[in-house]
């Protein structure tokens, strides 16, 4: 299913390239609003507005103050097929409520917090939402729970810090793909549906310093 998403995700990233309006600056200093896209450069903090979709497909990117996405709000950075197109992104993740966050070949410091969102797993720029932080590199604790889309995956990611990924009820059936992780901080899992698992993503199974606790336990 992860490659099946993949081909809509990218057909769609080209349509939603053109009809999306154009970024809107911040203050002086201050963080930068993306309802659109953002050029490559340094910003001072970056916020995706509640129900605005931010797509970006070019970079280098850093942002400093961190990224925030709002209720029900996308945010999109890169693919697994363009590993040039990379990101730093000082001052954490920070979503509530967003029906989207897809985030690849970047180094965050600061941590990942993703509450909520997903709209039932329809709706939003391509028809289906989800969430995936990919190939990344991340510094900080990792908190994902409470998600309510069509497909999670956690893949390919090395964590400085634990990692808790919890109440993520996906309607697809090999909907959370947690898989090739290095993780130095331990890995949670509970209350997971369907419960964490290689799925299509032809993966391996993570490998752990810290405790392993839960569902998680099958992917170690």
């Amino acid at each position: 299913m992860k490659r099946i998403i993949r081909t809509a995700a990218l057909c769609a990233v080209t349509l939603a390239a053109i009809v999306i309006v154009p970024t809107m600056a911040g203050a002086k200093g201050g963080p930068t609003t993306c309802n659109g896209t953002l050029t490559p450069g340094t910003y001072n903090g970056v916020v995706v507005p509640d129900g605005g979709v931010c797509i970006i497909d070019s970079g280098p990117l850093t942002i400093n103050g961190g990224l925030t996405v709002g209720a029900g709000a996308t945010f999109v950075f890169g693919d697994e097929g363009s590993p040039d197109v990379t990101s730093t992104i000082n001052g954490g993740v920070h979503a509530s409520g967003a029906a989207s966050v897809q985030i690849h070949f970047s180094k965050i410091s600061g941590g990942v917090e993703v509450h909520g969102g997903g709209l039932g797993g329809f709706g939003g720029p391509f028809g289906v939402t989800w969430n995936t932080i990919e190939d990344s590199v991340i510094s900080g604790g990792v908190t994902i729970d409470g998600y309510r889309g069509f497909w999670m995956g956690f893949i390919r990611n090395t964590v400085n810090g634990p990692v808790n990924l919890n109440d993520n009820v996906l309607r697809d059936d090999d909907g959370n793909e947690y898989v090739t992780n290095t993780i130095r901080g331990g890995l949670n899992c509970a209350d997971n549906e369907p419960a964490p698992q290689v799925g299509d993503s032809e993966g391996d199974l993570n490998q752990v310093i810290g405790p392993v606790t839960g569902q998680c336990t099958d992917v170690v």
